[in-house]
């Protein structure tokens, strides 16, 4: 893969990943608390981390990284659970909207500031790229309360942070390789689990089957791919570029949900999935 055309790639493998993650995540909802789903997730996917680390004899890692990826996966179990409350509002459309843009546009701050100002055309590249993921999540005419606003918006700084914390590893000596990115992998998801275990003690969740296990570990795996991708993508190039493909995630959902639901997608999302195409081959330049 050549060095222009890496992020991009693997910034759709994440995006796809993620995709795949919230849609199998959304149909255990169905069944079961959205909290119970992710937390299945985080124990699955901590323990396939933890075996691969095991059998690989991976260490973890300590100091500034341990640090920073702890607070990675607290605040990002975090802004999950704010993301699943405001979603339960009954106010999806804005809401993802708002979350996603949120999520996009820290890192592309954050780039600006400490990478230096994009070329021409990856700003035009990035700026189609935000357009397109408002035009994939915002529903017209959805009445929208404040505190789902208040809580989207929790959300998407939460997990544009984690996106910026996830870069800011890349820094730290010895960083790079598939064994350094399991040990650091795994430090998230322990932090992740805690963080979800407590918000599930403080909202008093209750399980209601064990329905949510197969759906959890499903949606776990993809999600921890999706991080794996997103932490090569921001490897190979700008932060920026690589948050920006890796929120066009709810595209990735819609498509699932009209292969397997039926459920068709607006005129309105399917324009945002042309402009998102158009927004990744200008990026990849």
């Amino acid at each position: 893969m050549s060095t222009s055309a890496a992020p991009v790639g693997f910034g759709l493998l994440s995006a796809a990943s993620w995709g795949g993650s919230d849609f199998v995540g959304g149909l255990g909802a169905r069944r079961a608390p959205a909290l119970l789903v992710a937390v299945a997730g985080q124990v699955v996917s901590l323990g396939i981390l933890a075996g691969l680390g095991f059998g690989a004899h991976v260490g973890l890692p300590g100091g500034r990284t341990a640090a920073l990826m702890a607070v990675a996966g607290f605040e990002g179990a975090v802004a999950l659970a704010l993301f699943y409350r405001a979603l339960a509002m009954g106010a999806m459309g804005l809401t993802a909207a708002l979350t996603g843009l949120l999520t996009a546009i820290i890192p592309v701050v954050y780039s600006a500031v400490f990478d230096g100002l994009p070329g021409r055309v990856t700003t035009v590249g990035l700026a189609a790229g935000l357009i397109s993921i408002w035009l994939i999540t915002h529903e017209i005419g959805v009445d929208t309360p404040k505190r789902a606003l208040l809580y989207g918006a929790l959300a998407g700084v939460g997990f544009g942070v984690q996106l910026v914390l996830f870069r800011m590893v890349e820094g730290v000596a010895g960083a790079g390789g598939w064994q350094w990115t399991i040990g650091i992998m795994t430090v998230v998801r322990v932090a992740g689990l805690a963080g979800l275990l407590l918000v599930v003690a403080l909202t008093r969740t209750r399980a209601g089957g064990a329905g949510f296990w197969g759906a959890g570990a499903l949606s776990g795996i993809f999600d921890t791919a999706g991080n794996l991708f997103f932490l090569a993508a921001s490897r190979a190039g700008r932060l920026d570029a690589a948050a920006v493909i890796c929120s066009l995630y709810p595209a990735g959902t819609i498509l699932l949900a009209a292969a397997f639901l039926r459920e068709r997608p607006t005129w309105r999302q399917i324009g945002g999935m042309a402009l998102a195409l158009v927004a990744v081959a200008l990026l990849s330049f």
